[in-house]
């Protein structure tokens, strides 16, 4: 007979929406302890939703504000940078009491990761100041974008035809290819099977927002090597569309809408001289429990 564990407890959280069954979902677990990986993996393997994040209290530091380890994991493998599942740790975390102040540090294998908490205020129709459901916002390192090579562009071309304006590589091993127009991004059906033949992790698309639209660009991601067939809301791919949009437009804040069936919205601030962008978003608890095993 195994060793009894003592229950973990876990939140499903929608991030980079304000609405319950939009956005991206991730899972959140809170260890006491370190756990193997094989159970890291097994655990998000059963909740086989995009990433499942792992927080650990930090219990030695030398900053003034609360730190966690954060790991996380895809249906089948561990990752070393995820946006929306970071996005969704930190509304845990300022959501279930863990952590009192508007500053939460992630201690993770892209270094440490600083969330923080933001309140808005709007004023109503009769005049009186109303709080907003607080918005997240992370910083992260941002991801350059550089030519494909020959065979990553054949592989491209396999894909999604002649129908491309545009085609990148990111420093985290993704294809990055523009599209003609927003449409053509929101309607894009592409073959699974392809992706996984291309070179590198997965593959994004992209293209302008319409004219008039209150967006900048619209985008997909599309990542079935890590089992994620289509990412609802990556964070991280952000951090390679702010750096390519912003080289285009001539310009370093935006406001994304990851075009997936589920969508999503991103605030996103460059800082090329720091290396870095801000990925501002909202969340939404949808389920709580704990796993017993």
């Amino acid at each position: 007979m195994g060793i009894t564990k003592k229950p973990v407890k876990y939140a499903v959280i929608d991030a980079f929406t304000d609405s319950e069954f939009k956005g991206n979902p991730a899972a959140v677990c809170l260890l006491e302890e370190e756990r193997e990986n094989e159970w890291l993996q097994s655990v998000a393997a059963e909740f086989n939703i995009s990433e499942t994040s792992y927080l650990i209290p930090f219990p030695v530091s030398d900053s003034p504000h609360p730190r966690f380890h954060l790991r996380w994991f895809t249906p089948v493998t561990e990752v070393e940078l995820c946006g929306h599942a970071t996005l969704a740790a930190a509304h845990f975390c300022f959501t279930s009491g863990l952590v009192k102040e508007n500053t939460v540090e992630f201690s993770t294998l892209s270094g440490i990761l600083t969330a923080h908490k933001v309140i808005e205020l709007k004023e109503s129709e009769k005049g009186e100041v109303e709080r907003q459901p607080f918005l997240i916002e992370l910083d992260f390192p941002a991801i350059a974008t550089t030519e494909c090579s020959l065979d990553e562009a054949s592989s491209i071309s396999k894909v999604l035809g002649s129908s491309v304006i545009d085609m990148k590589k990111t420093a985290s091993d993704d294809l990055f290819v523009v599209l003609p127009s927003a449409k053509a991004v929101t309607d894009m059906r592409v073959d699974l099977e392809e992706v996984k033949k291309c070179p590198g992790r997965g593959l994004i698309i992209s293209a302008a927002a319409p004219s008039g639209s209150e967006f900048d660009f619209f985008s997909r991601f599309f990542c079935p090597k890590y089992g994620i067939d289509e990412d609802p809301v990556c964070g991280s791919a952000h951090c390679a569309l702010a750096w390519y949009w912003s080289k285009k437009m001539g310009k370093s804040d935006f406001t994304a809408f990851a075009a997936s069936p589920r969508s999503g919205i991103l605030k996103l601030q460059l800082d090329e001289q720091k290396n870095r962008v801000k990925l501002r978003g909202k969340a939404v608890t949808v389920m709580e429990g704990s796993v017993i095993v």
